[in-house]
């Protein structure tokens, strides 16, 4: 009988953690672990903060939805792991020992890499968890009581920009709803190269779409721009322009988690966990990582360093995946080793209308630079997707299903996405090879100082 752990009772820890119980026979453990009592719809948090929709429509109970679906529950912030001794301690000294251990922790806000950057001594709000939804969404009714300018963006290093432009662009609708928006200068901030990179270059339509709405709607915008300070009535810019406000939301560089930091060749200096193609630690053999807190390399060389976006659809594959291989290491699954694909698509919620990122695979192929698919397309239908993806998530997460087999087709048929694919064993040697080299140069480009190190960042 072995004991699966999971860190993380996020989207990806969540997910994850039933894919296990439904792969796994009764006699093996699953053990799900988190600081938090509640699982969160991450996605959600924008309207939270927009006061469109209430927190607890974004929540579910992790100790009653363990309880229900056959998982080992224990609350808590992990503090300490061994590798060695597979172990992890849990606040309050509780030591838990696995056979096999998924981190899906996500990521720590980097806010003190800027001055004044975010909600717990800085000026800026931000919409990466429900208490800093909730943290938002008072200063956000302030704000229409008392009219100002309105600062959005993304500080250097960050790696999701789709929050910020949703942000922006239903903040500036929800104005025009209420017959304000005349009273508020509305500005974005992005490092991103251009609008509309959202960290993944080349998506066919993309900058031309989101440029041209951000247009449309009054919105002054000023990309490939550093942060480097936040002050009470104004954002610094690196070329010494202040730009004013009385609301900003910045979304933040991201670290790992604390534990992964403090645990030698767990993760990188950063605290992201490097993985082989199936997920798996290419150290320690017991440990598999999915989600934000996988180190994953941005390919592309900008002026203002960004991370490479990891989508919620993209971490529910890593999940599957990591799933699958933990359920073939203990015999329950006589099948291939999986990889996910890393396809990523993105609903972006605008009011009236929304946008679809596509990306497949979100890297290119690293010899032709091509996706399989890579598009971007716009319409109204996008917020009533992303409505329904909402509702249908929150019920997958109440009834304990993963990630089923009509999900898995309806993306594949509608969009063209795919989740996984199977690992061939002759390319195994090849893909480790292959991985260990790129890390290698990644390596020596941190200790040198290089500026055109790949390291992700979010």
């Amino acid at each position: 009988m072995a004991n699966v752990a999971v860190i993380g009772a996020g989207l990806g820890g969540l997910s994850t953690a039933y894919e296990l119980r439904h792969l796994l026979p009764k006699e093996h453990t699953v053990t799900l672990i988190s600081d938090q009592p509640k699982f969160t719809f991450v996605p959600g948090l924008i309207r939270v903060a927009l006061d469109l929709d209430p927190l607890e429509h974004m929540q579910l109970d992790l100790d009653r939805l363990s309880q229900k679906h056959g998982l080992n529950w224990v609350s808590g912030k992990v503090t300490a792991m061994d590798p060695e001794a597979k172990t992890i301690t849990v606040e309050g000294d509780q030591v838990i020992h696995y056979d096999y251990a998924a981190i899906a922790t996500g990521a720590s806000m980097a806010f003190d890499l800027v001055p004044g950057l975010g909600p717990h001594g800085g000026y800026t709000q931000s919409v990466c968890t429900a208490p800093h939804a909730a943290e938002a969404r008072t200063a956000w009714l302030d704000l229409l009581e008392n009219p100002g300018p309105i600062v959005v963006g993304a500080a250097p290093g960050a790696g999701c920009f789709g929050p910020a432009y949703e942000f922006v662009m239903m903040a500036e609708w929800i104005l025009r709803q209420k017959g304000i928006r005349d009273q508020y200068d509305i500005t974005m901030v992005t490092p991103e190269p251009y609008v509309g990179h959202l960290g993944v270059s080349g998506v066919k339509n993309a900058r031309e779409l989101t440029a041209a709405l951000l247009e449309k709607r009054g919105i002054r915008v000023i990309p490939d721009m550093e942060i480097k300070a936040v002050e009470p009535d104004a954002v610094v810019l690196e070329d010494g322009r202040r730009i004013p406000q009385k609301f900003s939301m910045i979304l933040p560089s991201f670290r790992g988690a604390k534990f992964i930091q403090e645990v030698p060749g767990l993760g990188d200096a950063k605290g992201f966990i490097p993985v082989l193609p199936n997920h798996r630690h290419p150290q320690f053999p017991s440990i598999f990582a999915l989600g934000v807190s996988v180190k994953l390399a941005q390919p592309d060389q900008t002026r203002v360093p960004i991370g490479l976006p990891k989508s919620g659809q993209m971490t529910e594959a890593m999940g599957l995946a990591v799933a699958h291989n933990i359920a073939v290491e203990l015999g329950a699954l006589d099948r291939p080793l999986q990889i996910p694909t890393l396809d990523a698509l993105c609903f972006a919620e605008f009011g009236d209308t929304g946008i679809a990122y596509i990306a497949a695979p979100v890297l290119p192929d690293p010899e032709t630079g091509k996706r399989h698919h890579s598009y971007a397309v716009q319409g109204r239908w996008v917020t009533w997707a992303k409505a329904a993806f909402e509702k249908y998530f929150m019920v997958k997460m109440e009834t304990g299903t993963g990630v089923p087999w009509f999900e898995r087709l309806g993306l594949k048929m509608l969009f063209g996405v795919s989740l996984l694919k199977d690992f061939p064993k002759p390319e195994m040697k090849e893909l480790a090879n292959s991985w260990f080299s790129h890390c290698e140069l990644e390596t020596k480009a941190e200790s040198t100082g290089d500026s055109g190190s790949t390291t992700s960042i979010a």
